[in-house]
């Protein structure tokens, strides 16, 4: 079963200049973010099979213990498509159990790489060749992939400009007035792609910047006047 590889992560280049005032306003938010963390270099994957597993398994838990799952199945040498399509689901279950739901991701992380098997030959290279509608369209097509799951995996593993939207994503707009309480996952995305360029680069490092935002000051309790979006507020 081929598996290509990862690609090159290159640090977004900034040569544009939105024509919109919401497309300043992100294009302000990401560079306020980018200045106070620094460069992310997301997805911390080796490969794009190793990228689709963490989509998986990073549901409802936090990146280290994901890494842990992972690091679970690495020593064990069964980061392959041949080895976890073979693994019985028990044994998978209890190999990533360190991220939490472990029966469930399990069947999950099943679900999707059978998908590949069953419609693909295993063949991810060609599984991510097609186009960008159609790997999102397949993705969202297997039980327990999501829309924020389908598109880490379109955006980190098949390298296709397509912005990631997640809890933390919803809320910082929210509170900065830039999309309703009641937005949707579609119109927040669409909020990203249509004001700013189509570049996995950036959306790369925007969602990974919005992510430490999320995590570090705009929680279910913020800490605004640490937030590196504190100044935002003042340039609307």
């Amino acid at each position: 079963m081929k598996q290509p590889p990862c690609p090159a992560k290159e640090p977004p280049d900034q040569p544009f200049i939105p024509f919109t005032h919401t497309g300043r306003r992100l294009l302000e938010m990401f560079q306020l973010l980018l200045a106070h963390f620094g460069p992310q270099n997301w997805w911390p994957a080796e490969t794009p099979l190793e990228v689709m597993i963490g989509a998986i398994l990073t549901q409802n838990t936090n990146w280290t213990n994901v890494e842990k799952a992972i690091s679970n199945l690495k020593g064990k040498g069964l980061i392959s498509l041949d080895c976890l399509v073979s693994l019985p689901t028990a044994e998978l279950a209890q190999e990533i159990r360190p991220a939490g739901y472990y029966n469930i991701k399990a069947k999950r992380l099943k679900n999707l790489l059978n998908y590949i098997v069953d419609q693909y030959h295993g063949d991810l290279a060609y599984f991510f060749n097609q186009e960008t509608d159609a790997i999102r369209e397949g993705l969202l097509s297997v039980n327990g992939v999501g829309q924020e799951t389908a598109d880490s995996i379109v955006l980190y593993a098949a390298n296709r400009p397509l912005f990631v939207v997640d809890a933390y994503t919803h809320r910082i707009l929210s509170r900065h007035s830039m999309a309703p309480e009641e937005a949707t996952y579609h119109d927040i995305q669409s909020l990203f792609m249509d004001h700013l360029p189509e570049d996995v680069s950036l959306y790369n490092e925007f969602h990974a910047l919005i992510v430490l935002t999320g995590k570090h000051y705009c929680r279910k309790n913020p800490l605004c006047p640490e937030c590196p979006l504190h100044r935002w507020e003042e340039h609307q």
